[in-house]
């Protein structure tokens, strides 16, 4: 009997078939509880936010029996420690920022972002079909975890300062919260930098141990309180042009999901990446509105400040590759990505973004 006459014998179309497969489906779905150590406080909503909804997406396509606990940071590790915990076991998942982990191999900057790499877009592109997940998730393996795409804030501010920074002399000396790899290409130029957990930033700018700070953009950063005590904002943050955020999972974990919960895990992570970047983008024009109404200063980095910068980042892209071959494997699987996604946003994205971008503010 064909296919279609056994459809009409039966009465099944896909109506009836979905309700059979459902509980099936069901039925063997197994029960399984996660717990997640993120980096973020809660009062951060968009990250720690993006981290939930995830949890969230999990749950609701299986019925609820895939559950993963979310905890902020500090609830069960430190926030810069949540790499270690899925490491060794002691969690199955945790959302973090690859670059954070830095000072383990500095190839730990790609699967956030390496200073003056690509943008948002360019970079997940890369990430999802330039090869990108798959080199990262060959580095990732021998700290026996895997990735999965799971946030990205765009591209961020350069921070907040206690007095105005107008040439690359006014760096030295300075005690700056930056996040990853950023600070050693900074350390080039004579700046101190720290590298801090987003809850422990205000206590540090507050007591003057620190003379900067950094975290994301205008949300995040009026959440924070910065502008309190540092009124100069800086733009762009070139350290994170596109950052990404990942979700990593302890690969003996990972490799025991059934397939449609790591189908169901790697989907969730998509969903939170697409809320994260929207939210980001709905809330960050009005919290800067907002500070410049306040009275922050805002102020781009002074082409000097730039060329200087760039300068120090590609000498110390250079300098960590000769001495390591995973780091010069990934950054070249960037760089050329990159260097053909700008050579193509620049015929249509880049024009028409200007030519809008000046009309709207007429």
């Amino acid at each position: 009997m064909k296919r279609r006459d056994f459809i009409k014998v039966t009465g099944l179309g896909a109506a009836g078939a979905a309700t059979l497969a459902a509980p099936a489906i069901a039925q063997s779905m197994p029960e399984i509880k996660w717990r997640m150590p993120t980096s973020w406080p809660k009062s951060l909503d968009t990250l720690f936010g993006g981290a939930e909804m995830m949890c969230k997406m999990v749950a609701e396509a299986t019925d609820n029996k895939f559950q993963i606990q979310i905890f902020a940071a500090g609830e069960i590790v430190p926030g810069l420690q949540v790499l270690d915990a899925v490491q060794n076991g002691t969690c199955e998942i945790g959302h973090t920022a690859s670059y954070y982990y830095f000072g383990k191999d500095p190839t730990f900057t790609f699967g956030s972002a390496v200073p003056f790499g690509p943008n948002m877009r360019i970079n997940q592109a890369w990430y999802m079909q330039g090869g990108g997940r798959d080199v990262l998730n060959e580095f990732y393996k021998s700290y026996n975890v895997v990735s999965l795409l799971a946030g990205n804030t765009g591209c961020q501010m350069g921070g907040w300062f206690r007095k105005e920074v107008n040439t690359a002399e006014d760096l030295k000396g300075m005690k700056f919260r930056v996040g990853g790899f950023a600070g050693r290409v900074l350390q080039k130029l004579g700046v101190v930098p720290q590298q801090l957990a987003g809850g422990d930033i205000y206590p540090a700018l507050e007591k003057g141990t620190i003379d900067a700070a950094e975290w994301v953009g205008p949300y995040d950063d009026e959440k924070l309180g910065f502008y309190k005590i540092a009124p100069h904002y800086y733009y762009p943050g070139w350290w994170e042009g596109g950052p990404m955020l990942l979700a990593f999972v302890n690969l003996d974990k990972w490799n025991a999901l059934p397939k449609y919960y790591q189908s169901v895990l790697e989907q969730a992570g998509h969903y939170a990446n697409n809320y994260m970047m929207a939210r980001y983008d709905a809330a960050n024009p009005l919290a800067l509105k907002k500070l410049l109404a306040g009275g922050t200063k805002l102020h781009a980095f002074s082409p000097s400040i730039m060329d200087a910068c760039y300068k120090a980042a590609k000498e110390l892209h250079a300098e960590v590759g000769a001495t390591n071959a995973n780091f010069k494997k990934v950054h070249d699987s960037l760089a050329k990505f990159t260097s053909d996604g700008y050579a193509w946003f620049q015929v249509a994205e880049v024009g028409y973004d200007i030519f809008m971008a000046r009309r709207s503010q007429s």
